[in-house]
């Protein structure tokens, strides 16, 4: 599994056997699976952020209908979840979070048209993509479980009818599981529903960053993100998608996913749309919950436009009806299913320390150092190898 060796998983290696084929129930249930890394982001960008949800919603409804329409397979648009965390924890002003989204969606178009992201794909062992895999999963696990324990009582409820609703063919667990949710936050008085709704036509207006938010991207949300890009959002998606669909995953390149990327955030950032990637995660929460085909984008797509067009004064309180216990038990079944993968099993053993060291480091700091320990692990372990062949 070292060196150029591609061992990709079957395609039931995110969970049990499921259909390959698309029905409408799990299009529209599957459409759902990834709210639990998106609502958390989008939540803080709107309040502590202080983002436009007009730009926000119109970015992602925009970027999700042509993800759809693109690949016709249930690739996942989600927030950049480093500037989501920079945006939050260091106060990032509207203009820099444009200038963020235009500066790295001019990068990654630099990387797809150059053939760069496909020699650096390229020259990543297979053990270390593993190791990503497997750490990315268990970090969305474990925010799922920190978000479940907000109401463990709802959260692993939750969780508990989500698995037992999956094992029901053609049952739409996640649409259940969630209007359960909502009528579980009413009844005990968890969030309260918007006491009037606004049908109200709003577009986005144009956002124009400043010299000192250009440098204030540079410094403080450019670098981490595109490491984190680079790897889960693209390296790792590429891959999962192969193997979660053998008949079209083709489609989903390592250039393509740099092209989609950098072309949504290049046009639609400066019209105050959070940057957004694709992810590995998401796919993934996509697909253990019944989707498809480009039709569960399309649906979201469709959703999010409506939200931020005609919905955009009462889309916050509309996303706070759904409790995020709730939201962590979803999460928390696609972490799980992310990273009970069969790569592992796949592999040498001799593979296997390579794996855990990317993995561990992955969950302790962040993937764009798990990938240089793991590249650095591969190495060791190729160097050890040859002398034991020699021997």
């Amino acid at each position: 599994m070292g060196g150029k060796e591609r061992i990709d998983p079957a395609p039931e290696s995110s969970g049990a056997t499921q259909r390959r084929t698309g029905t409408p129930t799990g299009e529209v249930g599957g459409a759902f699976g990834d709210l639990g890394t998106f609502l958390p982001h989008v939540v803080s960008a709107l309040t502590v952020g202080g983002l436009s949800p007009v730009g926000l919603f119109v970015g992602f409804g925009l970027f999700y209908a042509a993800t759809g329409l693109i690949y016709r397979l249930p690739i996942p648009v989600q927030p950049m979840k480093a500037v989501s965390a920079v945006l939050v924890t260091s106060g990032l002003s509207p203009g820099a979070i444009a200038a963020t989204g235009v500066i790295l969606g001019v990068v990654l178009l630099v990387l797809a048209v150059t053939g760069l992201i496909e020699r650096l794909s390229k020259a990543i062992p297979q053990s270390v993509t593993a190791g990503l895999q497997i750490g990315l999963g268990i970090t969305l696990a474990l925010l799922g479980y920190e978000l479940m324990m907000e109401l463990p009582w709802l959260g692993f409820g939750m969780l508990a009818l989500v698995s037992i609703l999956m094992l029901v063919p053609r049952c739409p667990a996640t649409l259940i599981a969630l209007a359960l949710a909502v009528g579980a936050g009413q009844v005990f008085g968890l969030a309260r529903a918007p006491e009037a709704v606004a049908l109200h036509l709003t577009l986005p207006g144009l956002v124009f960053p400043s010299w000192a938010d250009i440098g204030s991207a540079l410094q403080e949300a450019v670098l981490p993100q595109l490491a984190l890009t680079i790897t889960n959002a693209i390296i790792v998606t590429a891959a999962l998608a192969r193997s979660l669909f053998p008949e079209g995953g083709n489609r989903v390149t390592e250039k393509r996913l740099a092209v989609s990327s950098g072309a949504a955030n290049l046009l639609l950032a400066p019209f105050g749309a959070l940057p957004m990637c694709h992810g590995a995660g998401g796919l993934v929460a996509h697909h253990r919950f019944g989707a498809r085909t480009g039709a569960a984008p399309l649906i979201l797509g469709a959703l999010f436009l409506g939200l931020g067009l005609f919905f955009s004064a009462n889309a916050l309180d509309l996303l706070r009806m759904i409790p995020m216990a709730a939201v962590g038990a979803l999460l928390a079944v696609a972490g799980a299913d992310l990273a009970i993968s069969r790569r592992v099993f796949d592999a040498r053993p001799s593979c296997w320390p390579v794996i855990a060291a990317a993995a561990l480091v992955t969950v302790a700091v962040n993937p764009a150092v798990g990938l240089l320990v793991g590249f650095a692990a591969e190495m060791l372990r190729a160097r050890l190898v040859a002398r034991l062949v020699r021997r």
